[in-house]
């Protein structure tokens, strides 16, 4: 049985949406009548998991000097929760490599986050451990956060992506040089049972995908189970390119 990788919540604080705006910010109303601005750690359009009057979770940060304390973690959907912190997929998978739960990838690594690569850097480099004398091998990963499903199919990204395009060429001149690299994708909503790339949002970006599939970029796919004591790695999803 695969051990469970998961990231205990802050307390949370609910509230109903009122609005968000300016891409990194959002008008809550908490159960109290407190009215709030928030930070939205999401750089996405949240197309269809932003809808002004839905509960929503918050956490608060005990930093005096955040100019926005609260921080927007999750949104209740008719279909369940909305996990839309881009930076808990990171996490698990960090947690997840480091105990050596991925299937197909090094059971004992080091794995380092936000790893330079040249002028830029990848979410995380997992480092097989060196046996026999002989270094371990390096793959490089890149995580994506998907909260965008429909019709049981979970999509990326839910808006044009130029930098998602960029870490996908990375990706593929990684490959070309003979490296192992590696596309993430976390599901942070429920009921999605395949993965495809959202041609109908951002073509250049699917046909960026299906172009490192072809250069030899391993593509996973995994969804985060979502309560409101915990995330918690999820089954993997079928990928249909």
């Amino acid at each position: 049985m695969e051990k469970k990788i998961a990231l205990s919540w802050p307390p949370l604080i609910e509230g109903r949406l009122i609005k968000r705006y300016k891409r990194f910010l959002a008008d809550v109303e908490l159960n109290d009548g407190q009215i709030v601005t928030c930070h939205t750690p999401n750089t996405g359009s949240m197309l269809d998991c932003s809808e002004t009057g839905r509960p929503v979770y918050l956490s608060q940060s005990p930093n005096p000097k955040r100019r926005y304390p609260f921080s927007w973690e999750m949104i209740a959907m008719e279909d369940g929760l909305v996990g839309l912190n881009t930076l808990l997929p990171n996490k698990l998978a960090f947690l997840a490599f480091e105990a050596g739960v991925m299937e197909g990838f090094p059971k004992k690594a080091i794995v380092k986050r936000e790893a330079r690569l040249g002028a830029s850097r990848l979410d995380l480099l997992v480092t097989s451990e060196a046996l026999n004398g002989q270094p371990g091998e390096e793959i490089w990963v890149e995580v994506k956060s998907a909260t965008l499903v429909r019709d049981g199919r979970a999509y990326f990204p839910d808006a044009v992506s130029l930098r998602g395009t960029k870490h996908l060429e990375q990706l593929i001149s990684l490959t070309g040089q003979g490296r192992r690299a590696l596309l993430l994708v976390m599901v942070q909503r429920a009921g999605a049972q395949v993965f495809s790339p959202a041609d109908f949002i951002d073509p250049k970006w699917g046909a960026a995908l299906r172009r490192a599939a072809a250069e030899g970029v391993e593509i996973s796919v995994r969804g985060v189970d979502l309560n409101l004591r915990e995330a918690s790695l999820g089954p993997k999803l079928k990928v249909e390119l």
